[in-house]
């Protein structure tokens, strides 16, 4: 103890009556440590190199002619996937019209094989366009849709700044591909 405080290293893991729920996975989130460096298509872009990967490890759930769905690295709820063109754009107004459709077609087939897998009472869809409005990887188009479940907003998001999944994304990827063929 040095002038009336202990050091850090003595406080962790020692009781104090508080339960912790630790998720250091999310700082690669909130560092920003794996977001393209520049807003060019390429490997650099996880939204263009995902599906040059096998689904499994991209976590890619299902895939159509001109788009994708993939799981969300950072979900807010199981089963939060990301409806992407595959063609790198930015804008919802330079996708063709062919994107345009597939995109709304995966969405609502995402949220059909949602409710078949996890029941969820509700879903938030949206797309975040430009780094202003949101937009962690602004300069590849993707909506979001993410299942929604009554009282699902507790205290830990609000108070601890941590959301607990009881499911590994793998899991959750492995569900909704295998509904999405039935």
């Amino acid at each position: 103890m040095t002038d009336g405080y202990e050091s850090a290293d003595a406080l962790s893991g020692g009781p104090d009556g508080f339960e912790r729920l630790w998720t250091p996975h999310r700082m690669v989130y909130i560092s920003g440590e794996e977001k393209p460096k520049t807003s060019a298509p390429g490997e650099d872009c996880p939204f263009c190199r995902a599906p040059r990967v096998p689904d499994e490890e991209s976590l890619i759930v299902a895939r159509g002619e001109h788009a994708f769905v993939v799981l969300n690295l950072f979900p807010y709820n199981p089963g939060h996937v990301l409806v992407c063109p595959y063609r790198h754009v930015a804008d919802y107004t330079d996708l063709t019209p062919e994107e345009t459709v597939e995109v709304a077609t995966l969405t609502q087939r995402a949220m059909t094989v949602t409710r078949a897998v996890s029941a969820p009472h509700g879903f938030n869809l949206g797309m975040n366009q430009g780094a202003v409005a949101g937009a962690g990887i602004a300069a590849h188009l993707h909506q979001h849709v993410v299942p929604r479940w009554g009282g699902d907003a507790n205290f830990l998001p609000v108070v601890g700044r941590t959301k607990a999944l009881p499911e590994l994304l793998s899991d959750t990827r492995k569900k909704l591909a295998d509904a999405w063929l039935s």
